[in-house]
């Protein structure tokens, strides 16, 4: 549907990570995936929003002067915001453990910022998606931390692995986003323009 009206762009994933792929599979979509080394630093002094607004333009800035007229680079970022402070991916199991415990029996928020770039200007937004988890065991975060290997994520977790059918009690907004993309929105996004 969406596909055959934007024929005359060409969409560009610049994003390792097979879940945002797999999303852009599942919306039924052409693209292609760009890739560039970039050192994900944001300035200390940002929060929440601010931290994945900037890391999402960042990404696409490392594409300027490279775009045709018709391509749209889409970048993007996510985070885990707990307590005042970004979780990103954990560095090792040690910190893993430690982030997971920090999220025992609380709520956070997962932001993710979407970029979409074009050689003429640039278009970003953002969603925020709150998650409660129940009391997580030490047996449980040990057990998830060992069979599924949560270092490729931020704040030590995939919801969509065991962690999130045993231990989420609530989410308050966008599923997909906490997998690290907002899709309804990109989806409305590209929709605006056809």
């Amino acid at each position: 549907m969406l596909k055959n009206k934007l024929q005359k762009y060409k969409l560009i994933l610049a994003s390792g990570s097979p879940r945002r792929q797999q999303f852009f599979k599942d919306l039924d979509l052409d693209f292609e995936i760009r890739l560039k080394e970039i050192e994900e630093i944001f300035p200390p002094e940002l929060k929440a929003e601010e931290i994945t607004n900037y890391l999402a333009e960042l990404k696409a800035s490392a594409f300027e002067g490279e775009l045709q007229n018709n391509e749209i680079l889409i970048t993007s970022d996510t985070i885990v915001w707990h307590n005042n402070k970004a979780l990103g991916k954990p560095k090792d199991a040690q910190d893993a453990f430690a982030i997971l415990k920090s999220l025992s029996n609380a709520t956070h928020e997962v932001i993710t910022s979407v970029c979409f770039k074009t050689n003429v200007n640039s278009t970003l937004m953002y969603e925020v998606t709150k998650v409660t988890f129940n009391e997580l065991s030490d047996e449980a975060i040990k057990y998830y931390i060992e069979n599924y290997k949560p270092f490729d994520k931020a704040g030590a977790y995939g919801i969509q692995e065991w962690i999130g059918f045993v231990g989420v009690s609530k989410i308050d907004g966008s599923y997909a986003n906490v997998m690290g993309m907002p899709t309804d929105k990109v989806y409305e996004y590209l929709s605006n323009l056809a």
